[in-house]
This record gives C-alpha cells, sequence and structure tokens, in this order.
C-alpha cells in the first residue's frame, strides 16, 4: 500500500523507562498483547541478554506467539575492538530468536569520542560489522540512530556517513532518534530532506526512513507528524507517551491523527475503535493513573462543561468536537459544575435515562442546588453518581432505602498497630439498627459497619466494594479547620461510580459519600462480581 505507515511500539523498552513503571514479566506479555490485538506492525519487547526478565519474554513468546505483530530484540552495536561473531551479547539476541532485530548506533560523534572511547571509523566499522553478522545470521535489521538530530547539527558529513554505512549493510529501516527531545518541528522537516537527498534514491535497495521523538520540548508527537509529511514510513512510539524524562511520542496521538486526519493507513477500523480500551487497559497493568486530559483517549477528551458549549453540541457534535469519539472508542461526556446551564442538566439526565422537559421546574431546582453545593466545596464532575441523586431527589424518585442517624469512630493505636472501630445507627423501613465493625483504618471500619448493618436487607450490598478513595483540602490556609472533599470509587465488578462528601471533618466528608455510594450501587441493582477491595485508606 503506497500510503501505508508502520507503527513500531518500544513501550516494553522504552516506555518501561518511565519513573515511577516498573513492569513484570507478566506485565509485559499482557501488554504484548493488548498491542497485538490493536494491530500494531511492530512490538520492541526489550534487550534480552541485559536482564532475565526480557529472555524469559521472549521464550514465553515463542511457546505462545502473538496473532500477527513481530516482535523485535533491541541491542547496541558490538563493542569497539572486537568483531560481532565474538560479541557474546549478539547471541543472546540471536537466541531470542525474532526475524526482526533493532539496533542502535552512534550518530553523534561527541558520544562516540566521550562515551565509547574510540575512533569515528571505529564507530563506522561497528555499524557495518553488526548489521552484516545479524544479516548472515537470516535478521532483518531496523538501525536506531541514536542522537540522530545532535549528531547532525554538530557533524553533519559524520551523521550521514553513519547513516550509510547502515544502508550499505542491509539495514532495511534508518530511525532518526531525536533522543534528548530537544529538536523542534521545522528542524526536524529541514533535517530529513537533507537526508533524503544525501542517501539519494539510485539505490539498489531505497532507503526507508523512520522516526524515533521524545517529549523533552513538548513536541514529540509534532515532530513525528512532521517527520512523516516529509516522506518517513516508519513511526515509533510508546502507547500513553510512557518514556524517560519526559516520555516519548504519544501513539494513541499519533495513530488517529495518522488516520483519520491525514489518511495514512496504520492500523484497521475495527481495531481503531478499541485505542481508548487499550490505552486506559495498559494504564491499568503498570499501575499508573490514565491522564484524563490526553487528547483522543482521554476521560476529558469528549467532555463539554460551559452551557453554550453543550446546548451547541446537542444540535450537532462538530460545532465543539474536531471527530466522533466512537471511531477511537472513546464516549463524550456532559460535565455538571458551577460553569453548568440548563442544557447540561437536560443532557446529563438523558444519560441517566431520564427526559426531562425544560419546562419542568425541577430543571431549575436541580441547577440551583448544583451551584449551592459547588460553592460549599463540593464537584460533581468527578461525581456523576452523587449527582444522579441529586437530580432523582429533586424529581421525587429517589427511594428511601434507609435514614442514617448517627455514627461514632473510635482509633486505638498500641505500638506499631493501629485499628479502628465504627459504630452506626441507621433505620430500614421503620426497623431501627445499631452495629459495629472494626477496619485498619476510620473509612474502612464505617463502610464495614454499614455494610454489616445492611446486607440483611439489601443482599447486593455484598457485592459492592470500595476501588478508590481520595481525599482534597479545600481551603489550606484554614489548617486544621480546612474544609476536606472526599470522593469515594465504588465497583460491583460491571459497573464503577464515585460519590463525593464535604465537611470540616474528614470522617463526616467520608461517611457522606460512604452513604452515597452504597445508595447508588442500589439504584443500579445486583450484580454479582468479584473485584479488587482496597484494603487500607
Amino acid at each position: 500500500m503506497t500510503n501505508r505507515l508502520w507503527i513500531y511500539d518500544t513501550t516494553l523498552r522504552d516506555g518501561a523507562q518511565c519513573e515511577g513503571l516498573s513492569l513484570s514479566l507478566e506485565d509485559k506479555l499482557r501488554i504484548a498483547r493488548q498491542l497485538d490485538s490493536l494491530g500494531i506492525p511492530f512490538i520492541e519487547g526489550g534487550w534480552p541478554g541485559a536482564n532475565p526478565k526480557d529472555v524469559q519474554f521472549f521464550w514465553r513468546l515463542k511457546e505462545q506467539p502473538l496473532t500477527q505483530a513481530e516482535v523485535v530484540a533491541f541491542c547496541s552495536t558490538r563493542r569497539p575492538g572486537t568483531t560481532a561473531a565474538n560479541d557474546e551479547m549478539l547471541q543472546a539476541i540471536l537466541s531470542a530468536g525474532t526475524r526482526w532485530v533493532t539496533l542502535f548506533g552512534k550518530s553523534w560523534d561527541l558520544h562516540v569520542i566521550e562515551s565509547l572511547k574510540t575512533t569515528l571509523e571505529e564507530n563506522l566499522a561497528m555499524i557495518r560489522d553488526t548489521i552484516e553478522y545479524l544479516r548472515s545470521q537470516g535478521r532483518r535489521v531496523i538501525y536506531d540512530a541514536e542522537h540522530w538530530f545532535d549528531g547532525y547539527k554538530h557533524n553533519p558529513d559524520y551523521a550521514i556517513k553513519t547513516l550509510e554505512a547502515a544502508a550499505d549493510a542491509g539495514a532495511e529501516w534508518l530511525v532518526l532518534c531525536d533522543t534528548n527531545g530537544g529538536t523542534l518541528p521545522h528542524e526536524v522537516s529541514q533535517v530529513v530532506r537533507d537526508v533524503l537527498a544525501a542517501l539519494g534514491t539510485n539505490r539498489e535497495v531505497p532507503v526507508q526512513l523512520g522516526i524515533h521523538t521524545h517529549n523533552d520540548s513538548g513536541v514529540a508527537v509534532a515532530n513525528a507528524l512532521t517527520a512523516v509529511q516529509e516522506g518517513v514510513t516508519m513511526v515509533q512510539g510508546t502507547i500513553n507517551g510512557y518514556g524517560e524524562r519526559c516520555g516519548n511520542a504519544d501513539l494513541c496521538s499519533l495513530i488517529p491523527n495518522f488516520q483519520l486526519k491525514l489518511g495514512y493507513d496504520c492500523i484497521q477500523d475495527e481495531q481503531l475503535v478499541r485505542l481508548t480500551q487499550v490505552s486506559r487497559s495498559i494504564s491499568e497493568i503498570v499501575n499508573l493513573a490514565p491522564d484524563d486530559r490526553a487528547p483522543f483517549v482521554g476521560l476529558s477528551a469528549f467532555a463539554h462543561k460551559g452551557g453554550i458549549h453543550v446546548s451547541a453540541v446537542e444540535k450537532n457534535p462538530l460545532t465543539y468536537e474536531h471527530l466522533e469519539p466512537e471511531k477511537i472508542g472513546n464516549t463524550r461526556r456532559i460535565v455538571i459544575s458551577d460553569q453548568a446551564g440548563l442544557s447540561n442538566v437536560l443532557a446529563k439526565a438523558r444519560t441517566f435515562g431520564m427526559d426531562l422537559d425544560r419546562k419542568n421546574p425541577a430543571c431549575r431546582q436541580i441547577l440551583e442546588k448544583l451551584k449551592d453545593l459547588e460553592s460549599q466545596g463540593y464537584q460533581f464532575e468527578g461525581a456523576e453518581a452523587s449527582f444522579e441523586l441529586l437530580m432523582r431527589e429533586a424529581l421525587e424518585q429517589r427511594p428511601p432505602w434507609f435514614e442514617i442517624k448517627g455514627f461514632q469512630v473510635h482509633c486505638d493505636k498500641v505500638g506499631e498497630d493501629c485499628t479502628a472501630l465504627a459504630t452506626v445507627k441507621l433505620s430500614v423501613n421503620g426497623t431501627n439498627i445499631l452495629e459495629a465493625a472494626e477496619g485498619n483504618g476510620p473509612v474502612s471500619a464505617l463502610d464495614a459497619a454499614l455494610r454489616k448493618a445492611l446486607v440483611n436487607f439489601y443482599p447486593a450490598i455484598a457485592h459492592f466494594y470500595l476501588t478508590d478513595y481520595k481525599v482534597r483540602i479545600l481551603d489550606s490556609g484554614a489548617g486544621t479547620s480546612a474544609k476536606t472533599r472526599v470522593l469515594v470509587e465504588f465497583s460491583n465488578g460491571q459497573d464503577r461510580w464515585t460519590t463525593v462528601g464535604v465537611s470540616g471533618n474528614i470522617l463526616d466528608a467520608s461517611y457522606q459519600a460512604v452513604v452515597e455510594g452504597l445508595e447508588y450501587g442500589l439504584v443500579l441493582g445486583d450484580r454479582e462480581a468479584i473485584v479488587l477491595t482496597v484494603s487500607s485508606y
């Protein structure tokens, strides 16, 4: 295909260098299968021989191969003063058994002299010898020109010689790497043109260029887009932009831009629809919170908050959306806040299955209540379950599941151990209940006591679990008298919902949120599931 663009994912190697990210062998295998299902053509698995985990990764994929992706082993050129055939590092690469190998070499004379402590000619020999050896062993080679743009700026003639050495030795792709992330788009554009002119088109095997950009200047995605428009046919990046320092070019932004806006063939349309799901699944695997404001796949990417915006989007989504969110597996969201107008309330009601008439007095009541609560510190953007309960109450559709009478919490610390005992009083259908339970923290104890009191009346509660707990101090200047906002997320294994509580007392705020969380779960109905329980708050 003349418009084919080859996507090369390096999440498992370059992305794993992200601060705070640590992957187990099972994590790497799960991510590889997610990428495979997305249709990524090349998946860089790591550096075999660098650590036991990467060796095992390639072994495991031999036993259970991916369905369509090429798994790529990564390594450097041979060491100075030896030969590729005698370099033990390359034997580990061959043992990985991949058809493709990505080899990186030095483009910048500074690195050759200062880091490798060798001559410029020996560096060229290292590039040629290593690629020729890998080719003689039946491997296909992608050559990553490390620090390419910095090297070209400082010594363009020598930098070009390194690419010529790689191409002459049999590398099929020459990937220009902005390793330090300091290059700007206009520089990328000019340098790619220079490279294509210098290497010429009269070779027996035409040169194919790739691009590998880092985000230290905040333009990794822009640099990759620019390079492709100048003739690059391979793009390297990571899911969610993970990577060392400020990260790598984000494939979750690049793929839809290339495919939906520039007309390149990257993956199948039915695979593109899974992009948001894959992004969030990999976030869960690496145990890093998803970026809600990430382009295309973020929770807020198609969220509308201002009343005028919502009114327009309801009439025609093109008014405030650059593409249909469904194309990349995301969804449109109407956000409720003190910036909301009646359009927000009506649109949000429809997502809850409520068809409200703008003339219904309850609409104005809901809007006024919303603005009043937000002025007190409540926030419903991230607590839509609480907002639905507020709407149901205004519409007289909020069942009186139970009535709260009060609670007490006692914490006892002995040595290093700290336990909490919570007592709750409530009423269900006129029956008064007094119940107590222990937990390893006050919120845990409150949650346990409430469940214990209610589960006999509402068995569905046994399937609700706390999955997240967030605290925000609203007026830090007030010291210990500051108001606290608590967001609590629940799950029943199929749905997730978040509720909010606000108070000058953190336990009271937590109690409000937990109570509403249990109540909202009852609104959703009884669904059997098992989910991870947060054991400490």
